[in-house]
């Protein structure tokens, strides 16, 4: 690893560490962020070694079939294509905060899944999406806005959050911060789940009373 590459890691955990205690803290972060992953966007894939995201596959043999899915941080779009080809029923909306990254992304969709598979430019502090309107939320390596993640899961909707190196993952909130947050929401069915060299960590939002 190069010293641009140490240094982006320490950048994006320290970003994660400040804004999962102080949301208001990421519009100090939000453009280095978006800049950094804008640069390395083009090369993003070729780091990733083959189970990068073992953990939300594993993950995903939890959850019920959703109707409508967000894959929230989707970088290239792997995990979105990951969800578009488990449910063939479901509509995958991909949203990420860097352009270079979306580009790549559909670039590499494949014609077959581009009638329900988008992708689009948003940040997760403020989505551009309706209350309650996803069956299904995936962050992986993704920093989490409890509050606007809450928002757009609809009751008995999941969450599914993957590290794919575990405590080791630049971008990464320990499952006992998980279940605090998901906690004080009401959400249930939590687990943790170990695959490849990562961990996952699942949830499942109540019924509306």
């Amino acid at each position: 690893m190069n010293v641009r590459q140490n240094l982006g890691r320490r950048f994006a955990r320290i970003a994660t560490n400040q804004v999962v205690r102080r949301p208001g803290l990421w519009k100090l972060f939000r453009g280095p962020m978006r800049g950094m992953f804008d640069k390395i966007a083009p090369v993003w894939d070729e780091g990733r070694s083959p189970d990068a995201f073992a953990p939300v596959e594993a993950a995903l043999e939890r959850v019920s079939e959703p109707k409508r899915a967000l894959d929230l941080g989707t970088g290239t779009g792997t995990v979105a294509l990951m969800v578009a080809q488990r449910f063939p029923e479901a509509e995958v909306v991909g949203a990420d905060l860097s352009p270079g990254m979306l580009i790549e992304a559909r670039r590499k969709t494949p014609p077959e899944l581009t009638d329900r598979v988008r992708f689009d430019e948003a940040d997760a502090e403020r989505l551009p999406y309706g209350d309650e309107w996803f069956d299904l939320v995936t962050l992986a390596n993704m920093i989490p806005f409890f509050d606007e993640l809450d928002r757009v899961v609809a009751p008995e909707g999941w969450v599914v959050f993957g590290w794919s190196v575990g405590p080791q993952t630049p971008i990464y909130v320990p499952s006992e911060v998980l279940s605090r947050k998901l906690e004080a929401r009401g959400y249930t069915d939590l687990s943790e789940i170990a695959a490849g060299k990562g961990t996952a960590f699942v949830a499942r939002k109540p019924t509306s009373s």
